[in-house]
């Protein structure tokens, strides 16, 4: 008489093996899920997006993207709201722009004073941050002090620096007890203003450069530092081969928050210099976008300057994205 090998599982086990066996699934395969179960986790998903992500982009969609689609409409047509009917002219506001000397030069001024508003705060605002990159209370109060002109409102800003700047203003008054006799005419003067007014904007976003490279200062690894100590390297070595590539990051965000800031610069003109001295000497394109658009009442060519500074600012900062995304350096 035979009898049945028994296993730990009992005799039923033995059973098993006589039938086909089942098919085992691979180890970290997961079995598809079922049609509704997919259709629930979509539904889910969808239902979590209307919950938390649907009002941040409603609000993005009617505050940045319908006022973009009616800019580009708009350019396209004749718009006047005092000289109706709004008649579609297609791209004869673009082709206006290409022979108006008046946007060739608010072009201009506009790039001129954006180069300048990326450069200086962000040379300056590196040298400020590494002098305050220390510990002490005087060091703390020192960065409140150079920060706190980023918290005031721009038309403030250009107010105080219209009234330092006059003619018979503060500075000009210590420059003649220097014994300076003709001090520069800082906002009269067609060949001085668009620098003034570019200083004026350095000056206050030179807080917000200090910052961020003071951030990024303080998230350099010690140990990188004195590892290069004890190679030898000297202070400036230290800085060139370890400070500056991990500064990378902040560079990026100075540079584009820089350049944005600066290619749309409307207030300080307005407030400042009012496009002058002389025929827009100091006018922007979106000081022009707005004169155009609101003083003159040509709504469909100011639209096609808006989008053309659009289109410019979106350019330029693609290609500085991609040229100081390239050097940095992942920790």
């Amino acid at each position: 008489m035979t009898s049945h090998p028994r296993t730990a599982d009992g005799p039923a086990a033995a059973d098993v093996t006589h039938g086909d066996p089942e098919p085992t699934r691979p180890s970290g395969v997961r079995a598809p899920s079922p049609p509704g179960r997919r259709a629930a986790a979509i539904r889910s998903g969808l239902a979590h997006f209307g919950v938390f992500g649907a009002p941040g982009v409603l609000v993005y969609a009617w505050f940045v993207l319908v006022p973009i689609g009616l800019s580009v409409y708009y350019s396209l047509t004749n718009a006047n709201p005092f000289n109706p009917p709004r008649r579609w002219v297609g791209l004869r506001n673009y082709r206006m722009l290409l022979h108006d000397q008046q946007f060739h030069t608010a072009l201009r001024v506009t790039v001129t004073l954006t180069v300048i508003v990326v450069i200086v705060p962000n040379v300056l605002g590196l040298l400020v941050a590494l002098l305050l990159d220390r510990r002490g209370r005087f060091y703390h109060a020192m960065r409140s002090v150079f920060f706190t002109p980023m918290i005031l409102s721009s038309v403030v800003v250009s107010v105080i620096w219209t009234r330092l700047l006059d003619v018979d203003g503060p500075l000009n008054q210590a420059l003649r007890g220097l014994g300076v006799h003709h001090p520069p005419a800082w906002l009269s003067d067609p060949d001085v203003a668009l620098y003034s007014v570019a200083s004026i904007i350095s000056w206050q976003m030179l807080g917000f450069c200090v910052v961020v490279y003071l951030a990024g200062l303080q998230s350099v690894p010690v140990e990188l530092h004195e590892a290069a100590a004890i190679d030898g390297a000297s202070a400036f070595g230290r800085f060139r081969a370890v400070t500056w590539p991990l500064l990378a990051p902040a560079v990026t965000i100075n540079t584009v928050v820089l350049l944005i800031s600066a290619f749309k610069t409307y207030d300080y003109i307005k407030v400042i210099t009012n496009g002058g001295p002389g025929a827009g000497t100091t006018a922007t394109i979106a000081f022009d976008v707005l004169a155009t658009g609101f003083d003159s009442n040509h709504v469909g060519y100011a639209s096609a300057m808006a989008v053309v500074m659009l289109a410019i600012v979106c350019l330029a900062t693609a290609v500085a994205l991609r040229i100081l995304r390239a050097r940095e350096i992942d920790l």
